[in-house]
């Protein structure tokens, strides 16, 4: 199947994932990295029969929490969200979706990350429960703004894709044609 070149783009390459799924699945990966990680502490704890590690994560997970609630509660992006979505490219045809390789190729790093931090369980237990507590607060911090993209995209009329590019290069988005919710306005009181 050939692919069609997207808007303002003249490679074929283009394949994409919408961006607002791209970011619960983000949340949802950070917050199952940080659940492995804190098993592995757990049971590497056990192993050695360290009773303090295991106190002495929890605390750090709790700290970690906090942080990460306090992060995310506002309701709005962030700068750098903000960001991508005003420099995305505009497209009028919806480009190919491979989820898959869309999520490796953008989130390698947590996947290194965890990969790491659990193996460095044998060697030093207390990596993978302090690597769990920057995984809560990932999860935690980034927690709305799919809402505050999908806020966006319902008001714009618009849908943001993540585009695929190379793994060490900036995330890109692309922006298509999407529903634009229109909501009853009120004038004095009175719905119209």
């Amino acid at each position: 199947m050939a692919r069609e070149a997207c808007g303002g783009c003249s490679r074929r390459c283009c394949s994409a994932v919408r961006f607002v799924d791209f970011l619960r699945t983000t949340v949802l990966l950070s917050a199952g990295a940080a659940t492995a990680l804190g098993v592995i502490t757990v049971l590497a704890a056990a192993a050695d029969s360290n009773q303090l590690l295991v106190e002495v994560s929890v605390g750090w997970w709790v700290v970690a929490s906090v942080v990460g609630l306090r992060m995310g509660r506002r309701a709005a992006t962030s700068p750098p969200i903000a960001r991508l979505l005003a420099d995305a490219k505009s497209s009028t045809t919806l480009p190919e979706q491979h989820p898959s390789a869309i999520l490796l190729n953008r989130l390698w790093p947590l996947l290194i990350f965890t990969l790491l931090a659990g193996g460095l369980a044998f060697l030093a237990p207390q990596v993978p429960g302090i690597a769990a507590g920057f995984a809560i607060i990932w999860a935690l911090a980034w927690r709305r703004q799919d809402a505050a993209v999908a806020a966006i995209e319902e008001r714009d009329g618009a849908s943001f894709y993540v585009r695929r590019t190379s793994p060490l290069r900036p995330i890109a988005l692309l922006r298509t044609p999407g529903f634009k919710a229109i909501r009853a306005e009120s004038v004095n009181g009175a719905v119209t």
